[in-house]
């Protein structure tokens, strides 16, 4: 689904921007679109495969019946009462 979204954003580079894509025949909005989704994947990308997270990944072997929510519910409990 796609949401309209305003943006604040320099005259001269608004101007640019909308020769650059029309330079390229697609729109503007593509252009943002699509940078937004490079940025968000590099994103993931970069904090999945650190040198830390790589030499850590795994080294936790949880059991079958682990249910994080409810230890840390008892974690958070006993820490604060």
């Amino acid at each position: 689904m796609n949401t309209k979204l305003t943006l604040t954003i320099e005259q001269t580079l608004i101007e640019q921007a909308k020769e650059y894509a029309k330079g390229k025949g697609r729109s503007l909005s593509n252009i943002v679109e699509n940078y937004f989704k490079a940025i968000v994947k590099e994103e993931v990308v970069n904090i999945k495969s650190t040198p830390i997270a790589g030499s850590l990944r795994g080294s936790f072997k949880e059991p079958k019946n682990f249910d994080y929510k409810k230890d840390l519910t008892e974690a958070l409990t006993k820490k604060h009462l």
